[in-house]
């Protein structure tokens, strides 16, 4: 006889991200415990922008303002 397998939550929230030059990034990743709030929205679009901050001050090559976030599927 199979067995099913427990739901577990997920540690991370999988996000899309669409930059206004027109890049996009698939399943970016942010904690599950960062999104407390009512407006998740908004609190993975400053994540990911303090993110991108990080990364473009380490490597010299600075990202595009993000355009649209939207949850992976």
């Amino acid at each position: 006889m199979a067995r099913k397998k427990q739901v577990t939550e997920s540690a991370f929230v999988l996000f899309d991200i669409v930059y206004e030059d027109g890049r996009r990034t698939s399943n970016r990743k942010i904690p599950s415990a960062d999104l407390t709030g009512p407006d998740n929205d908004n609190i993975a679009r400053c994540f990911f922008e303090a993110q991108d901050n990080k990364i473009a001050e380490m490597s010299g090559n600075p990202r595009g303002l993000i355009k649209s976030i939207t949850r992976s599927g």
